[in-house]
């Protein structure tokens, strides 16, 4: 029994040599997870940061490519505006820019397809600048031209006024020398007579001083030789002036007006053609019939030609008497 109890109370070396290694089998396990677990918090830290940077490296890449769309915008609409000034200010710019309108056009159309793109890639805004960079290059180029052309302007413009200047000055001498012409053309009357005239039944014709007999007036005057006036017809105007100041003058009797050198217009009495041969004397005859009475007094008659007063004559009317 002895050796029984001795045995039950001491433990075996057998029992405490397995319950180290179960021990220790724990512990690697704990650490292995903790390990691992370190290193998935250090791999989620690490992309978290990756993907930070990332972003980050987007967003400044879309406000540079922004960034230089608003600039390429901002360039395109002052070329735009240049260019539209140019045509208004300028109608030979508008000319000009006429001559290329389709190569301007689709150069405008593909810039503004580009900036209006938000997602427009670097290569596209590259060339969205060189194109506007060739607008503006044609915009000084129509510039340049411009002042060429408003220099040629300028000097034209001066040549045509000193053209003008002597066109003017010749015009002037012209007209002078027309002038005189003209004044050397006008026809002199001459031995002008104006007679009252009584007609007898038989068809004679009586001359007479008494205004109650006379029923006829004939102004007879000779066209002087004038070796400017060119051979021809010529219109003779005749007015006679009643002693009380008024004019014989009655439309259906063939009066009517005509109009004086300084443009004013006066009723004359009586007109005739004449063929005028030039350089020759032509003697003239036109006669005055009219309804009524003619008066007491002194009858004044004007002879006109191309305005101007050639001749005047008068012409006394007494009161008639026993004899």
């Amino acid at each position: 029994m002895a050796e029984n109890t001795f045995n039950t109370g001491t433990p075996g070396p057998s029992s405490s040599g397995s319950e180290k290694p179960k021990s220790n089998k724990n512990g690697i396990i704990y650490g292995v997870l903790i390990a691992a677990l370190l290193g998935t918090w250090g791999y989620m830290f690490y992309d978290k940061d990756k993907t930070q940077q990332t972003i980050t490296t987007t967003e400044n890449r879309l406000d540079s490519v922004s960034s230089a769309r608003d600039e390429l915008q901002s360039e395109y609409s002052a070329a735009q505006a240049r260019l539209d000034e140019l045509i208004t200010q300028n109608s030979r710019m508008d000319s000009l820019v006429k001559t290329k309108d389709k190569e301007i056009q689709d150069m405008k159309s593909r810039i503004s397809s580009i900036l209006s793109n938000k997602n427009a890639t670097q290569a596209e805004l590259a060339e969205a600048r060189r194109l506007i960079e060739q607008l503006k290059s044609n915009i000084e180029s129509y510039t340049a031209t411009i002042e060429r052309l408003e220099g040629e302007k300028i000097v034209l413009t001066g040549e045509r006024d000193v053209a003008r200047k002597e066109r003017d000055s010749v015009q002037v001498v012209k007209e002078g020398l027309d002038k005189k012409v003209d004044l050397g053309s006008v026809l002199h009357a001459s031995n002008i007579k104006l007679t009252p005239l009584l007609l007898k039944r038989n068809g004679k014709e009586v001359e007479t001083s008494k205004a109650k007999k006379a029923d006829m007036m004939r102004v007879t005057f000779d066209l002087d030789e004038n070796r400017i006036a060119q051979t021809g017809d010529k219109d003779i105007f005749v007015a006679i002036t009643a002693p009380d100041g008024t004019p014989l003058a009655v439309e259906a009797l063939g009066s009517g007006k005509f109009t004086l050198e300084d443009g004013t217009e006066k009723l004359y009495t009586v007109k005739q053609t004449v063929a005028y041969t030039q350089g020759e004397k032509t003697a003239v005859k036109m006669d005055w019939k009219q309804n009524s009475d003619y008066k007491v007094g002194d009858y004044s008659v004007e002879i006109y030609h191309n305005g101007y007063k050639i001749g005047q004559g008068k012409v006394t009317l007494k009161k008639g008497g026993l004899f």
